[in-house]
């Protein structure tokens, strides 16, 4: 802490020094140079729980921010950098993301959407047991073409509030034609009492699924602006999630099921302010966002702000 405290002082002291004068330094010292005075939010629950504006998904209320999880199942797009996902899975441990589910339930979120895998199914058990958890859960699942229920069945039995097909399953689903498994899988959540979603990447998938009349509650589509530094070089292999943005603007404003955007940081690379604000007033109804726990007062603070900005919008709010 002492050490980054000094180092942003260095910075302050060296850039008004050196006013008109270019400094040639890296990436990380501009964006560390450009935020040097800013504190983060401790990660502690407030003495006072705060709200979060509610949408409606058919019949279950979710919070318009809700906590992404791909950061508490390790699962890190952090385009060359190889140790990324170790560090999280040590830095997430059980108690790190009960104390980051808890300081997400103080800021009024209520859902959080995260992988149905071994380690994220003992988690859920545990915080709803053990630790009196109130989150909902919105589970991720990829349906596969043998058994296209298998991990639907296992979220359900656990006690998800809703399923939602994982992005790149529906993109692969999609391009394949596979409708029918999409319909399947969405029906069956449905029948068992669950709001149903269809998760992408390609705008493409919402086009298919509209055309083919797939009965889902919602949309998760990823959504940013694509305005950042490792989106621009034509192989991007793990910098970029959504190709299309205003492509994906146009052919949301004529869908009428809830939006739950997600990518809106770029996985780490846009700044909230700009990312919760760009995604909400171009009509997502929800922001979908893996954060740590010294982020999320933070985050949630921002979102409170962005929502009550962008209430008029060219999108009406479809929940």
């Amino acid at each position: 802490m002492a050490r980054n405290l000094n180092r942003r002082r260095f910075l302050k002291k060296s850039l008004a020094a050196s006013a008109g004068t270019a400094l040639a330094f890296g990436f990380e010292e501009k964006a560390l140079a450009a935020h040097a005075g800013e504190k983060s939010a401790p990660a502690s629950a407030p003495a006072n729980p705060q709200t979060m504006p509610m949408g409606r998904i058919k019949d279950v209320f979710v919070s318009r921010l809700i906590c992404g999880g791909n950061l508490i199942s390790g699962i890190a797009h952090s385009r060359d950098l190889i140790y990324v996902s170790s560090l999280l899975k040590h830095y997430f441990t059980d108690e790190k993301v009960f104390e980051t589910f808890r300081l997400c339930e103080a800021q009024g979120i209520n859902t959080a959407i995260v992988r149905t895998d071994p380690n994220t199914q003992r988690i859920w058990q545990a915080y709803w047991g053990k630790e009196g958890g109130k989150l909902q859960w919105i589970a991720q699942v990829k349906p596969t073409l043998s058994d296209p229920l298998w991990d639907t069945r296992i979220a359900l039995d656990l006690g998800a509030t809703g399923v939602q097909i994982q992005g790149e399953t529906g993109d692969a689903l999609a391009r394949q034609n596979r409708m029918d498994v999409i319909a399947k899988v969405v029906e069956f959540i449905q029948a068992n009492g669950a709001i149903a979603g269809v998760g992408a990447h390609d705008i493409k998938v919402v086009v298919a699924c509209e055309k083919a009349g797939i009965p889902n509650d919602f949309y998760m589509k990823t959504f940013n602006s694509k305005q950042y530094w490792s989106a621009g070089p034509k192989e991007r292999h793990d910098s970029v999630f959504e190709e299309t943005p205003e492509e994906t603007i146009e052919v949301m404003k004529n869908v009428t099921k809830p939006w739950i955007a997600f990518k809106v940081l770029g996985a780490g690379a846009i700044q909230p302010e700009e990312g919760f604000s760009y995604a909400l007033k171009n009509g997502a109804d929800f922001l979908c966002v893996g954060m740590f726990d010294f982020q999320v007062a933070t985050d949630a603070a921002i979102a409170r702000k962005c929502l009550a900005e962008y209430q008029n919008r060219e999108r009406p709010w479809r929940a």
